[in-house]
């Protein structure tokens, strides 16, 4: 199992690199409106959640006005994020199980399951050297997302010059 110092490193370079990246938005919005930052900040602040800011962002970008290479770009960016906040969200909203030694050996999700029949709750994963293998490719991948919003941005005439 992995040492409890390894994995809450990973699971804060997780978070250090999602923040990073979900703030990126604030000029996908500036550009997707044609607004300056300070009135990208203002909604980006109003929406308190991760998935309401992308879900922006998809329906601008969705907008007949959007050109179709920034819908594309906008989009796969988009596509990319909500696949990696699965991990994100793994790890900031379960509990860690221990064994024996008081190292983590492994996690429960805080969410009902639900059917026809029953309810249950906390789907336990294996904190394992795969599961922090894919903690460390999720973490790439956000820094990949974050390196292309930049790209972007530096791209945009629009808030290239406001950054």
């Amino acid at each position: 199992m992995a040492a409890m110092s390894d994995v809450l490193l990973r699971v804060g370079r997780l978070n250090y690199v999602w923040t990073n990246t979900e703030s990126l938005l604030i000029y996908i919005i500036a550009h997707l409106l044609k607004i300056r930052k300070d009135a990208a900040i203002v909604v980006f602040l109003t929406l308190n959640t991760t998935r309401a800011r992308i879900d922006l962002v998809e329906r601008l970008a969705k907008l007949h006005s959007t050109p179709a290479a920034d819908r594309k770009a906008v989009l796969h960016a988009m596509s990319r994020m909500k696949k990696e906040s699965k991990m994100r969200n793994k790890y900031n909203h379960c509990i860690y199980s221990f064994d024996d030694k008081g190292q983590i050996s492994g996690t429960q999700l805080m969410r009902f399951v639900e059917d026809d029949k029953e309810i249950s709750y906390g789907k336990v994963e294996q904190l394992d050297e795969k599961e922090i293998a894919a903690l460390e490719k999720s973490i790439a991948e956000i820094v990949s997302i974050s390196q292309s919003l930049w790209s972007f941005i530096n791209a945009s005439s629009h808030v290239s010059g406001e950054l």
